[in-house]
């Protein structure tokens, strides 16, 4: 009965997930003037992409296909505004003959540039072509050089972003357009579509874990190393490529999952009143993961009281703080907000649109932000001296809740060499000064209004910051690379919270793991087991406390100890002072 109930499951959970990965090779997209004209900046610019996708509009044609068609399209506009409003090869021909018989003014360029839009012309060369008036240039294609970088630099970074589309744009666009003209019953029966896949893909993961609850209690990692998805062999490898492509998609690429997103719409509606958004679609998946495999745990853990309350508590917080009360708040026209995400972990708390959207929010978005500021300058030492990083790694975070639930069944992956300790040293504090700079630049340009600060954008670093750290690093790395690194890949090498709480954890904090070395019989359990990459069983062998930065007081050393020889405790007794420098 237990076997059949098991294969019975994997076999639908399988089902759902491929009736999801092959939605969107099948998803067809239409796109009509109406569409265009709606998500076009102005309508001179619709004109020209009604114009340039002609050959396609009305028709139906693959994700894929209407993407290959945008490329094109959404150059023309840009080539077509630089013609317009840039200055042309003519005009440059003849700056650069006036440039060598006398030195370039701003009489010289107006008398120049004519014809239409000619007053746009003097003023853009004016703001970004002065420093060459007055210049003598004795080799030509010195000039040409100096004068075609004015130039590049007009159609950069104003008739593309003012007139056209730059790379934000585009990316914006290529969703938008993408996003509204999903055809079929992906738009038509999404409710239904959403039991094939997400509700038979729940029903198969709930039978196989029912399945697995009749066995007696206890931890069993019977095969661990051997089994192809719970190691680095075929089934793990396809699984970890999957994530690693979810996140480049999500984050990179939306417009090809628009199929999944407007899955979705249904249940977006329902909450917050609006259609769904990748990050929508994100968070409702995230807490389906941990809602899901947090029954998993719950049912492997059952025997141990510490184990089902933390699993509890993570998806509990990762349901309501998370996903839904953030929703609802935007149903209500207020901030979105995550009352459980603390800077620097929520590394844009301080970037300007943030504190200006709170700040234009009256009573509720001040509190939002003393809630937020509080949190990370007095909950997080507080709370860390009393209980360790494990308040919130083990209990409270959505990545750590997200690493115990659909990331267990990979916590043996993780590098136990001295070599991957002193990298993990160097990597993760090194992401949290790189917040703090960040943090530190983008304060500066709100309050002083100027974004250089010693020579350095601001805006460039929380752009470099957001795209390597935030997305690369975090989603791409972190969750994709469970089944290569194990679960905690990002918590250990990456998260800027992570370190914080773990220099309190290190030197002030109360909390520790305790030995009995006498009676450890050095099976190696604890080590396999441990998801931070500590060697457990090295410190129970000498009988010592284990106070580790990167502890973050999972318990799971403690439950599969077979001789009971390690506790967590919260007391200031008999504390281990650390020698050195953070470890």
């Amino acid at each position: 009965m237990q076997k059949k109930l098991s294969d019975i499951g994997v076999t639908l959970a399988a089902g759902g997930i491929i009736v999801l990965l092959i939605l969107p090779f099948l998803t067809r997209q239409t796109l009509t003037t109406g569409v265009i004209r709606q998500q076009s900046k102005t309508e001179f610019q619709g004109k020209l992409l009604n114009e340039a996708l002609k050959p396609i509009v009305g028709k139906s044609i693959s994700t894929v296909g209407l993407q290959l068609e945008l490329g094109p399209a959404l150059n023309y506009v840009n080539h077509y505004m630089v013609k317009t409003y840039g200055i042309s090869d003519a005009t440059l021909q003849a700056l650069t003959d006036e440039g060598m018989k006398a030195p370039l003014n701003q009489a010289k360029i107006d008398e120049l540039i004519s014809g239409p839009e000619s007053d746009v012309k003097k003023h853009q060369f004016a703001t970004y072509g002065s420093w060459i008036y007055n210049r003598n240039y004795q080799n030509r294609s010195d000039l040409v050089n100096d004068l075609t970088m004015v130039r590049n630099n007009i159609n950069t970074y104003e008739i593309v972003p003012g007139y056209g589309l730059d790379k934000y744009a585009m990316k914006n666009i290529r969703y938008m357009l993408a996003r509204h003209s999903v055809t079929g019953p992906v738009s038509t029966s999404p409710w239904l579509l959403m039991m094939l896949s997400f509700g038979v893909c729940i029903l198969g993961a709930l039978m196989l874990f029912f399945a697995q609850s009749m066995e007696p209690p206890g931890i069993k990692n019977n095969g661990a190393f051997q089994h192809p998805a719970r190691s680095r062999k075929w089934l793990g490898i396809f699984i970890g490529t999957l994530l690693i492509l979810f996140y480049i998609i999500l984050y990179f690429y939306p417009q090809y999952m628009v199929s999944w997103i407007a899955l979705v719409d249904p249940l977006s509606f329902w909450l917050k009143g609006s259609e769904a958004g990748q990050f929508f679609l994100y968070g409702f998946l995230y807490t389906l993961s941990v809602l899901v495999m947090g029954v998993r745990m719950l049912v492997r853990y059952r025997h141990n009281r510490y184990q089902k309350v933390r699993t509890a508590s993570v998806m509990f917080f990762q349901t309501i703080f998370a996903f839904l009360l953030p929703e609802i708040l935007v149903r209500l026209n207020k901030p979105y907000f995550d009352f459980k995400n603390i800077w620097p972990l929520h590394y844009d708390f301080f970037f300007d649109f943030n504190l200006n959207n709170l700040i234009e929010h009256g009573t509720l978005g001040i509190f939002m932000l003393v809630w937020g500021i509080g949190l990370s300058f007095i909950a997080v030492p507080l709370l860390t001296y009393f209980y360790g990083k494990r308040w919130y790694c083990s209990w409270v975070c959505g990545c750590g809740g997200l690493a115990e639930t659909l990331g267990d069944p990979f916590r043996h992956l993780s590098d136990k060499s001295i070599r991957a300790w002193r990298i993990e040293r160097v990597s993760i504090y090194s992401v949290l000064v790189f917040a703090v700079v960040m943090t530190a630049g983008v304060l500066y340009t709100f309050f002083t209004g100027s974004s250089t600060l010693l020579g350095i954008n601001s805006y460039t670093v929380r752009e470099i910051y957001g795209g390597f750290i935030g997305a690369g690093f975090a989603g791409v790395v972190g969750t994709g690379f469970y089944p290569f690194l194990g679960n905690r890949t990002w918590c250990r090498f990456g998260c800027p919270l992570a370190a914080y709480l773990g220099i309190v954890q290190r030197f002030k904090s109360r909390f520790r793991i305790t030995t009995n070395g006498g009676q450890c019989i050095s099976c190696g359990n604890c080590s396999t087991y441990c998801e931070m990459g500590i060697d457990v069983r090295s410190y129970a062998q000498k009988g010592e406390n284990i106070v580790r930065a990167s502890c973050v007081g999972c318990g799971i050393c403690a439950a599969v100890c077979p001789r009971g020889v390690l506790k967590l405790e919260n007391s200031s007794e008999q504390r281990f002072h650390p020698n050195g420098f953070i470890q």
